[in-house]
């Protein structure tokens, strides 16, 4: 029988991303058969002795890569990133109480407006005026707030914060959304009073989200909460208050044992850098592209670029369709390009994409 070979394809999405291949290849064989059962990851209970380990095992690898204190606590919830948005201010932001929020995306903006129906918000600065290109970073914090927010990455511009010093300053607790550099990269994770992040980029696929909260934070609140809105109900039943997404925290799983065995965010922090580098200095070498974002804000996950004139940019996205790379065409609202470059995407991939770069560079002459 005539064997085919599997087509390269460099993975350049934002989300859902690419994984590393050796978690589909055991995800794959749970399908059919988990660990000799002869019953599906699909189909086994969640409340049984073949599920716990998983969940306590992914709580336990993201405790460990992000070396957690005590007084933090780890939560895989249904919902994604977005359902955060409102969740967070209806856990720590009471009416009469003011929230502080960093306006630099969309994503941002969206935080923004779910927050505002808890509490007040003090836009304390925003990068709108130059369409999110750049990290603004004078502006000040009024001490009584009861949180300031942030988001580390922007996947639509990119932009990320090069370090949180600017926010440790302000003395206020810290919320972050991280849903796409989260583990990308070395962070005092203590410092955060509430971390969180969509699965779909570096943890594992779409169907999850992973909050990390300072216990100490909660409970403050005057409003009654729905029981599937407390944090405090989701740590008591250790992620397991209602049926929890069993593929999902199982993939995640897999993709922390993955990054703990290449040697943990020390490790991939060197390889992000490596990627993000080659491809930002190809960028700057030729006069046919040209990056959208200041320099000392660019991101490491989600490199975004141009070429002035559409109609090549419509060739090369074409181009490079041809040569099997795919997630290059920039979000809807940005336009250009668009490249990320998350935990499980190889080197060899931006090697192949900035050849391709040079090739049409000098085509063009």
């Amino acid at each position: 029988m005539e064997t085919t070979t599997q087509k390269t394809v460099h993975n350049f999405n934002a989300g859902p991303s690419i994984l590393p291949r050796s978690v589909f290849q055991e995800a794959s064989a749970a399908l059919l058969d988990f660990n000799g059962t002869g019953l599906s990851i699909l189909e086994i209970g969640h409340r049984t002795s073949l599920f716990q380990p998983i969940m306590d095992e992914a709580i336990g690898q993201l405790k460990e890569l992000m070396a957690l204190d005590s007084d933090h606590e780890v939560m895989f919830l249904h919902g994604g990133a977005s359902t955060q948005f409102f969740q967070v201010p209806m856990n720590l932001l009471n009416q009469g109480q003011r929230a502080a929020y960093t306006d630099t995306g969309v994503w941002a903006s969206k935080a923004v407006k779910e927050a505002r129906l808890y509490g007040g918000v003090d836009v304390v600065c925003s990068s709108a005026d130059k369409g999110y290109t750049y990290l603004p970073k004078q502006f000040s914090v009024d001490p009584r707030t009861t949180y300031l927010h942030l988001t580390s990455n922007n996947t639509i511009y990119g932009t990320q914060w090069a370090n949180f010093d600017l926010f440790y300053e302000k003395d206020v607790p810290l919320v972050a959304d991280m849903s796409s550099d989260i583990l990308s990269r070395r962070v005092d994770f203590n410092r955060f009073g509430l971390i969180y992040a969509g699965a779909q980029k570096n943890i594992g696929a779409a169907g999850v989200n992973v909050v990390v909260v300072d216990q100490t934070i909660l409970g403050k609140v005057n409003r009654p909460l729905p029981t599937m809105m407390d944090y405090r109900n989701h740590i008591e039943a250790g992620s397991m208050l209602n049926t929890p997404p069993v593929f999902a925290v199982y993939l995640c799983m897999l993709t922390l044992r993955w990054l703990k065995a290449r040697g943990g965010v020390a490790a991939i922090e060197v390889e992000n850098e490596r990627k993000a580098k080659l491809l930002y200095d190809t960028i700057d070498a030729l006069p046919l592209f040209r990056g959208t974002v200041d320099r000392e804000d660019r991101s490491r996950m989600n490199v975004c670029f141009v070429m002035d004139d559409p109609a090549q940019e419509k060739e090369f996205l074409a181009t490079c369709a041809a040569e099997g790379m795919v997630g290059v065409k920039g979000h809807r609202t940005a336009g250009g390009f668009r490249v990320s470059l998350y935990n499980a995407l190889p080197y060899e991939s931006v090697e192949a994409l900035t050849s391709l770069m040079r090739h049409v560079a000098q085509k063009k002459g």
